[in-house]
Parts: structure tokens; C-alpha cells; sequence
């Protein structure tokens, strides 16, 4: 069927190609339907940041504001606070998350043993399978002042207890690492599924040179899984204001807001609980304008030193 639809003449009509490809077309729809309903069509909803939004006129009777929302957005007071803890969160799980699955990969690349290989890499993706809330009920459970694993074991050594909870100090290491704990398993799957495409015999003409297994990573397995990494590191740039609204919601109190306060609460906050709906719209556009804007310069950059791109 695919060698039908690539000798498909190009004179013939419109119609009639796609008929011959229907099969095709017929198995896109699937993804064009989930895309349309989820993806597109919610971005109509990009009006209410130019609107006073009120849920019972709906989008033809909510009058049109202009740019209010966003100039109060830009004068909130905290503007700097939140986006200093955003940027900060963020950079800190780009910069210990991402290597994290990369280096992993190579390690399990490098095991011998298949159990054992298997083993670890189960283990590994268990994490990814429990939801934030678990993840961070986990966190209570090991870090808690009265009932908390380490401060109990602190007690027996006869050490002082440590409010790792409610200390502003603690609030990032705890955020970055349970979010690298949870996702680093999952993320080592697509660079195992590119070092499989790697050729053995790249290795085994290394081994007649006398490359040992430093050099043998550092020239062949580093370079054949460049392009994916460049490619994931790419699409991660778009995400860079998105930290995540479940953890930070979970681990936040009133003894570490000050660093724990992020874009993503502040929408929920005003938005859901606050019923602004119009104002959260407009710093959800904002943050995709942002992330846009790293995604271009990203890919132009990636385009300019690899020579790899996403489009």
C-alpha cells in the first residue's frame, strides 16, 4: 500500500490521490480528531484575556477590555517574586532533569546483564506511574517534623530535628529532586530506544583501534544520540514557565511562599478560586508567547551549532 500511494502521479486530481490514499487518511483521523477537539478549538479561548469574561453572557455579551488584563498582570506587585521563582524552579530541574535521563540511558546501555538490565529499568519507571499527589504524600511521609522517617531516625542519633517542610532553604532541592525522581525513569526510554538504532559494528571497529569504553561512548554513542537530545532539549525550552501547578500546590505553606509562590498558582489562585478567569487567560498567553519565543530561539540556536532542528 505504500508503495501505491508513493507512485501516486502528481497530474492526477486531487480527488482521486486522496481517494487511492484513503487508508491513510482514514488512520490520521484519530490524531486530527484528538488535536482539533483538544487542541485547536480550546484556543478560541484566547478572547477572554482581551474580554471582562462572565460565564453566563459567555464570549458575544462579555464586554472587550482590551489590554486591562494584562497591564494589571505587569503592575502586580509580587510580578517579580513570581517570576524569579518560575525561572529559578524551572532552570534548576532543566539543568539536574534533563542530563538526568541521558546519563541513565548510557549507564543501562553500557549493563551486560539482562536481568538485571530489566530489573532496574522497571524500577526505574515506577515512579512516572504515581500521580503528584502520592509523589508528594511520600515526601511528608519521609520529611514530616512528628512522624517523618528522617527526623525520627535523627532522634534516635540523638540529633536535632529538621523542618525540611517549612524551611525556605528546602523547598528547591525537595521540588527539583522529586520531580527528577519521577520523571527521570520514564525519560531514559526514547535514548535507549535510540542507542538500539546505534550499529555494533561502529563498536567493534573502535575495539580493533584500541578505543576503550570512555572513548568508544564519547565518539559513537554520545554523537548517535545527539540529534534526539538536541530535539527533547528543544521542545523542553517551551516549558521552561511551566513548573507545574499540582507540586507546587502540595508542598507550598505559609513558611515558604515566598519561594514556592510561581505563574502556576497564581492562575490557579486568581482564576479557579478567585473566579478572574479573563486575567488567567491572559498570563496563560503570556506564557505561551514566552515559551514560543524560547522555542524558535532554541531551534535557531540547535540549527546554528548541531545543525540539528525540529522543523
Amino acid at each position: 500500500m505504500a508503495q501505491q500511494f508513493l507512485r501516486i502521479p502528481r497530474r492526477q486530481p486531487l480527488g482521486r490521490r486522496v481517494w487511492r490514499a484513503r487508508w491513510f487518511y482514514i488512520l490520521m483521523l484519530p490524531g486530527l480528531a484528538y488535536f482539533l477537539i483538544y487542541r485547536y478549538l480550546p484556543m478560541f479561548g484566547i478572547v477572554m484575556a482581551f474580554q471582562d469574561y462572565n460565564p453566563s453572557s459567555g464570549f458575544a455579551g462579555s464586554p472587550w477590555v482590551g489590554l486591562m488584563h494584562f497591564k494589571q498582570f505587569f503592575g502586580y506587585g509580587s510580578l517579580k517574586m513570581l517570576f524569579s521563582n518560575t525561572l529559578i524552579l524551572s532552570l534548576q530541574s532543566l539543568v539536574f532533569g534533563f542530563p538526568a535521563p541521558v546519563l541513565m540511558a548510557l549507564l543501562l546501555n553500557e549493563v551486560r546483564h539482562n536481568g538485571y538490565k530489566r530489573t532496574t529499568q522497571t524500577l526505574m519507571y515506577l515512579p512516572h506511574f504515581l500521580s503528584t499527589v502520592v509523589v508528594c504524600s511520600i515526601a511528608y511521609q519521609l520529611f514530616s517534623m512528628d512522624s517523618g522517617m528522617l527526623n525520627r531516625l535523627l532522634v534516635r542519633l540523638g540529633l536535632p530535628k529538621v523542618n525540611v517542610l517549612m524551611n525556605e532553604s528546602a523547598y528547591r532541592p525537595l521540588f527539583v529532586g522529586l520531580t527528577v525522581w519521577q520523571s527521570t525513569g520514564w525519560g531514559t526510554i526514547i535514548y535507549l530506544a535510540a542507542l538500539s538504532n546505534v550499529d555494533p559494528q561502529m563498536y567493534e571497529a573502535a575495539m580493533l583501534e584500541g578505543a576503550g569504553r570512555w572513548k568508544q561512548i564519547w565518539y559513537i554513542t554520545l554523537p548517535s544520540i545527539l540529534p534526539i537530545v538536541m530535539v527533547t532539549l528543544v521542545l523542553r525550552m517551551g516549558e521552561l514557565l511551566d513548573v507545574g501547578l499540582e507540586k507546587s500546590l502540595l508542598l507550598s505553606n505559609a513558611m515558604n511562599r515566598s519561594v514556592s509562590e510561581v505563574f502556576d498558582t497564581y492562575v490557579y489562585q486568581r482564576g479557579v478560586v478567585g473566579g478572574k478567569y479573563s486575567l488567567s487567560t491572559a498570563v496563560g498567553l503570556f506564557k505561551s508567547l514566552v515559551g514560543l519565543i524560547l522555542v524558535l530561539t532554541s531551534n535557531w540556536l540547535s540549527k546554528k551549532v548541531t545543525d540539528e532542528t525540529i522543523y
